[in-house]
């Protein structure tokens, strides 16, 4: 995956006159010294004794919020939000590091307890140690990033959270899609019908009855309410980048056109793609961040279909190794960490892919070892080679 990203950013940056596949002063160049980096820090995570990072999950968490604290006051602006330090020519986002650090206090907290058995405070506290990088992200003004923390949720239902709260959960992002589709009365009488419906073919089941009714209040006020988050709460930018994708506005000169472009250079690409650097809409920079959040449009472009879908096999397959990995494991702590690690890079994937093809607004999140980035690139392999020291221990770690 990391030879194929580099591939992959070489042809968003080729040209003419691109000579040496090693200028330091490419993008290409300077993700040859990030993977060299990412190497030794592989090699460094590996041969340390998995103990160290057991005993200092807490103290690695602390001084990730103190740096995300301290970026809001001295960090630097890039895209548009207050993510980076900057010291010199050397870049570094320390939300990259946040979610390693937030799967190992994760997994520290919950090594001797079980989520169905621990009292309320001890639950208002998990979602403390997820919500608190989420919040600070947030304040950034790098939703993307922060989107991402919900994927410690998906580890807390493996480990005994009611599936019920998910299913809330898609329920409400469906609701606040419909309410910016459908009239809201509307779509209130729809959902109201439903309701009734149930409680006809439920009314001797009193208990389910009361929930559906609770449903229905919650569901409504949130419909009524969409407008004002919508309009008051997320940024003009967001705000239009979500119009533009559910067709309420178009703007093919601004906020439009990365999701114009993209869609063209992958579906260019046709079944068998242009080939290699013969990509016309990344190669002549149609494509906005092409090296970046919109990586894929080259893969799609120059690789087409089959292409595409051997990459996404690949990712896949990568996903579903570090599940089975995870559910290998001898104790909770090595467990918790592992599907942290699979959801994160699963979040990564459905929302990067999904931008680049239309499904989801445009967001600025990379795709995992694909992207350009050294702070994504290093930040990714400790997180992914930090399980990889626990998988080996796992015979050694009891509990």
């Amino acid at each position: 995956l990391v030879c194929l990203g580099w591939i992959s950013i070489y042809a968003s940056q080729y040209n003419d006159d691109t000579s040496f596949a090693l200028d330091l002063t490419s993008r290409y160049g300077k993700q040859f010294l990030f993977i060299i980096v990412a190497f030794f820090c592989a090699f460094l995570t590996l041969i340390i004794d998995w103990k160290f990072f057991y005993s200092l999950s807490y103290v690695f968490y602390i001084c990730i919020i103190l740096l995300l604290i301290n970026v809001l006051f001295k960090g630097s602006v890039t895209g548009g939000s207050m993510s980076w330090f900057e010291l010199g020519s050397f870049k570094f986002q320390p939300s990259e590091f946040a979610k390693f650090t937030t799967g190992l206090a994760l997994a520290k907290y919950y090594n001797n307890i079980h989520f169905k058995t621990i009292s309320l405070l001890d639950k208002l506290k998990t979602y403390g140690i997820i919500l608190l990088p989420f919040l600070l992200i947030v304040l950034q003004n790098d939703l993307g990033t922060a989107l991402v923390f919900t994927a410690f949720v998906l580890v807390l239902y493996r480990e005994g959270l009611s599936g019920n709260i998910l299913i809330f959960g898609i329920i409400i992002g469906i609701l606040f899609l419909l309410t910016l589709l459908v009239e809201k009365l509307l779509l209130t009488s729809v959902f109201g019908g439903i309701i009734l419906l149930l409680i006809i073919l439920l009314r001797k089941k009193k208990k389910e009855i009361i929930v559906l009714i609770s449903i229905f209040i919650i569901s409504t006020s949130f419909i009524f309410s969409v407008n004002y988050i919508f309009n008051e709460v997320l940024a003009p930018h967001q705000r239009t980048r979500i119009n533009v994708l559910l067709g309420k506005e178009i703007d093919p000169q601004g906020a439009g056109y990365n999701l114009i472009q993209s869609k063209i250079a992958i579906g260019s690409g046709g079944f068998f793609g242009k080939g290699f650097l013969n990509g016309t809409q990344t190669r002549f920079d149609f494509v906005p961040e092409q090296s970046t959040d919109f990586i894929f449009c080259t893969i799609g472009e120059e690789w087409g279909f089959l292409g595409s879908l051997f990459f996404m096999i690949l990712y896949v397959g990568l996903l579903l190794r570090v599940l089975f990995l995870a559910e290998r494991q001898r104790s909770n702590f090595s467990r918790i960490y592992g599907y942290s690690v699979a959801t994160i890079l699963f979040m990564h994937f459905c929302i990067n892919i999904g931008m680049a093809i239309g499904l989801l607004p445009v967001i600025g999140i990379p795709l995992p070892f694909i992207s350009y980035g050294g702070s994504s690139l290093v930040g990714f392999t400790i997180l992914l080679f930090i399980f990889l020291n626990l998988d080996s221990y796992r015979l050694q770690i009891l509990r």
